[in-house]
């Protein structure tokens, strides 16, 4: 199988690792309001760094693997559909996502910081604040959809470059063979050249966040172009070459030990359980920091890809229902976590009852409102592209023609 397949079977284990990597930022961001330092906007009294911790594995790999997945099933869509058809999927199941979407989500996120300032300042809201900075394009506040409009970056990328690649390419025998080349052992070694020296070449790089996601502005910052960039297009050259992705999970035990190993070195060098809430100010050191977290974000990312392909690559109901309301999920689960965080302010629980609470509470309300809202109605035409039917038509009904 040198290039894409076209019988429309569906890779199973990917969709398990796109709907769990989806699913996990309900996780990362209920962790945020008990991290040990403040850095998110409806902090709670109850910390710990457990939640920091759960935090720092889950961002090492999750943004990084879904990048594979999508870089691969958009060469698949491409290969399938062309340009065009390509160009018109993309804008409807991301652009108007993004862009309908902000809509709600932004002013739903402002509500949650202005409730919470209302609590602090005795039930009103002050009027004495700062104003809020004006809007620009190096400022605007993409908040979580970031990811959406990184992607719609990409995208646009291939396109541009389609047409040199077929110059230069005309059979995609080179592609092929890059392909090749690039997936063994030596994998999560390829891509984390690039970005230990962009993040090393970062001025503002915190260790202790890994790879610097681009939440602000339309112009995303170099060491998160070249993280997630290299990823897409590692998932790009797979998806021509998918008799190699056998090669590639079986591999994943050997990824995930090399990950954790040197993950573990990337949190200790971050500070460990006390992080460094400031820019390395040591040349040497960042470059070390630089390598490590690089290394480990790839290697764990593949770790991760692998055990999912490998685990779950067989048909399921349920994970497919998952993996379809995980795209609703992440579309408006922010904002419901900062509501869940400012519900449980003054309950007197511990940091981990607290978070699972707001987990369990904001993954239910997002699946019902996905089954209600969503997954029958145009909105799921929109999201995933087809609209499920309440009810499955009877074998004895005539079905319309297509």
């Amino acid at each position: 199988m040198s290039h894409t397949p076209t019988t429309g079977e569906r890779l199973h284990g990917l969709d398990a690792a796109r709907a769990i990597a989806l699913l996990l930022g309900v996780v990362l961001h209920a962790m945020m309001a008990y991290l040990p330092f403040p850095v998110w906007p409806v902090p709670d009294a109850q910390t710990s760094v457990g939640a920091y911790l759960v935090f720092f594995v889950i961002h090492l790999f999750r943004m990084t693997a879904f990048f594979v997945i999508a870089g691969l099933f958009a060469q698949m869509l491409m290969a399938r559909r062309g340009p065009w058809g390509f160009t018109k999927n993309r804008l409807a199941r991301i652009a108007n996502p993004l862009f309908g979407m902000w809509w709600v989500v932004f002013p739903a996120i402002v509500a949650v910081i202005v409730w919470k300032a209302a609590i602090d300042n005795g039930g009103a809201i002050p009027t004495d604040g700062p104003p809020p900075p004006p809007l620009t394009l190096e400022t605007f506040p993409l908040t979580h959809l970031w990811f959406l409009w990184v992607l719609l970056i990409f995208y646009a990328g291939a396109l541009i470059l389609r047409p040199l690649a077929r110059l230069l390419d005309r059979n995609g025998k080179l592609a092929d063979r890059l392909a090749g080349w690039m997936i063994g052992p030596w994998t999560p070694l390829i891509p984390t050249v690039p970005l230990a020296l962009a993040l090393n070449a970062h001025p503002d790089w915190y260790p202790m966040f890994g790879v610097p996601t681009p939440d602000y502005g339309f112009v995303p910052n170099v060491a998160a172009l070249v993280a997630y960039g290299s990823a897409f297009l590692i998932g790009w050259l797979l998806a021509r070459r998918l008799d190699l992705l056998p090669r590639l999970t079986r591999l994943w035990p050997l990824f995930l030990i090399v990950g954790a190993a040197t993950g573990v070195a990337a949190f200790q060098l971050a500070g460990g359980l006390q992080p460094v809430l400031e820019p390395q100010a040591d040349p040497s050191m960042k470059m070390t920091q630089a390598w490590v977290t690089a290394f480990a974000t790839y290697a764990s990312a593949f770790g991760f890809l692998g055990l999912c392909v490998t685990a779950l690559s067989r048909a399921n109901a349920v994970i497919r229902y998952l993996s379809d309301a995980s795209y609703w999920t992440y579309l408006i689960h922010l904002p419901l976590v900062m509501v869940g965080h400012v519900l449980l302010l003054d309950m007197a629980w511990p940091w981990w009852a607290k978070a699972g609470v707001v987990v369990v509470g904001v993954t239910a309300v997002c699946l019902v409102t996905y089954e209600l809202l969503v997954r029958h109605t145009f909105v799921g035409k929109a999201l995933n592209g087809r609209r499920i039917p309440w009810r499955k038509p009877r074998e004895t009904e005539v079905q319309p023609a297509e």
